[in-house]
């Protein structure tokens, strides 16, 4: 029975015109969006090689220089594009690219993308996201909306009733007959981009594994899709009322509660703005010390201190450069304070996800969007990953530039130029992003959301038409 209707199912959807029109419609916007989204892929990565490798070569020719000069000068950390953003860009167009590293201030990440469109980009750009979360859902509505209602309509389904046939039966073979298109879509889609992926060189390190956790997560979200669609065929009489039911299910679950999460979170849990933060950060950078001014309190403390720690009546009695370990000190201390307040915007963002994996239990298009942007790394916790990355590259890099001034000059010279040679044997910027298995234990939550929806999904489509 279930073969039977299998093949009945798939014969009729390939006679309908409109289900073979809207399937090439979505095959031909998911290859346009594919070659777009390489283009951009490979743009991007080229610039980032080049601008890794230019920037590098401008830091390790400085030539000869005084160590806190070339702190001031600082130098960038770029932030790489990963293969799987190809089929997700996630926020990476908001979060920005680069990174300026200098003496005394952490900055955000610059040349933002979006802030280079036009105002046409409001109308949303064509991504593989957006094909495979707004899209295909919709392909899926229009498959199946009146799988059921018009066997109750034609009344075959009580004549399929008088000849013993099983309801969850015939059931199970309409929603092969449903899945199975757009299994194949996804399975050619995935497997092109990586074939793709794999051929490119030095462009990331692609992750067969990575493909597959994201190949699974899109197939589980548009099996609950499939499942819902079919208990609401399963629950009405007619097929106009499917349809409308299905769709505003699906405004529901992809345009509503998205939105909806994100102003209510906001609203709860908002980020200070930016003047606010930027007088936060300069009122408790007062209160501590600062490696330039020797007269304040902080710096007489630290300056009674060290003399009493090395056994010495002056400073000039110490056995490397004060006021450069002053500096350093001073570094110290406003880097605490920049994590201090960047870690309350960590905490606000984590704040504002607690919010959207409430509203995750009524819609399964966020915990879907989460995780694919996740396993892309394109999310934001890989951002603030990469911002704290750079942050301690910028710690560690001015402790190197002040040391060696430290221990190279005396007390008072800060005519002191440290060799053409010593730039560069400060290492490389080097970011690692996390793995697999830590992106699926940081996003333990959306997976068991996915996972009740996925099953509650089928239990309630068992249900519904077990009295079919």
């Amino acid at each position: 029975m279930i073969l039977h209707t299998f093949k009945k199912e798939t014969k009729e959807l390939w006679r309908d015109g409109r289900v073979r029109i809207a399937f090439f419609i979505v095959l031909l916007l998911t290859t346009i969006a594919v070659f777009i989204s390489t283009n951009h892929y490979k743009n991007v990565n080229e610039q980032y090689v080049e601008a890794s490798a230019n920037e590098r070569e401008v830091w390790d020719n400085q030539g000869e220089k005084n160590p806190h000069s070339a702190a001031h000068y600082g130098t960038y950390a770029f932030k790489p594009k990963y293969p799987l953003s190809l089929i997700d860009q996630g926020v990476d167009k908001y979060t920005g690219t680069s990174i300026f590293l200098e003496a005394h201030n952490r900055n955000e990440a610059q040349f933002i993308a979006a802030s280079d469109q036009t105002g046409l980009a409001r109308f949303g750009d064509l991504t593989p996201d957006f094909i495979l979360l707004f899209m295909i859902p919709l392909l899926l509505i229009l498959i199946a909306y009146n799988s059921i209602t018009k066997e109750k309509e034609r009344g075959t389904l009580t004549l399929l009733n008088s000849q013993g046939a099983i309801g969850w039966k015939i059931v199970l073979g309409k929603w092969i007959a449903i899945f199975f298109p757009v299994s194949i879509l996804l399975f050619v889609l995935f497997i092109s981009t990586g074939l793709l992926l794999s051929n490119l060189p030095d462009f990331g390190v692609f992750s067969w594994s990575s493909l597959f956790a994201l190949f699974v997560t899109y197939m589980i979200y548009y099996a609950i899709f499939i499942n819902l669609v079919l208990i609401i065929s399963a629950s009405v009489k007619k097929s106009g009322i499917a349809l409308v039911l299905s769709l505003s299910v699906w405004i529901l679950i992809c345009l509503v509660l998205p939105k909806m999460a994100s102003n209510l979170a906001e609203y709860k849990y908002p980020y200070p703005t930016r003047q606010e933060f930027a007088a936060n950060v300069a009122k408790d950078k007062k209160l501590g010390l600062d490696g330039h001014n020797p007269w304040s309190k902080a710096a007489k403390e630290l300056e009674e201190q060290t003399l009493k720690e090395y056994g010495v009546d002056s400073l000039s009695q110490l056995p490397f450069n004060y006021d450069a370990y002053r500096m350093q000190k001073g570094e110290e201390h406003e880097a605490e304070i920049f994590f201090k307040h960047y870690n309350y915007l960590k905490t606000q963002y984590s704040n504002q996800n607690g919010i959207y994996q409430t509203l995750a239990t009524v819609s399964p298009y966020l915990p879907t969007r989460f995780l694919s942007m996740a396993i892309a790394k394109t999310d934001y916790n890989t951002h603030w990953d990469f911002s704290d990355a750079a942050e301690n590259y910028r710690i560690e890099t001015q402790k190197f530039l002040n040391d060696h001034f430290a221990k190279e000059s005396k007390l008072g010279e800060w005519g002191f130029k440290a060799d053409a040679g010593f730039w560069k044997q400060l290492p490389k910027f080097n970011y690692e992003p996390p793995s697999l298995s830590e992106i699926m234990k940081t996003n333990t939550s959306s997976i068991i959301i996915m996972l009740v929806w996925f099953i509650g999904s089928f239990t309630l489509l068992f249900f519904t038409t077990k009295s079919l």
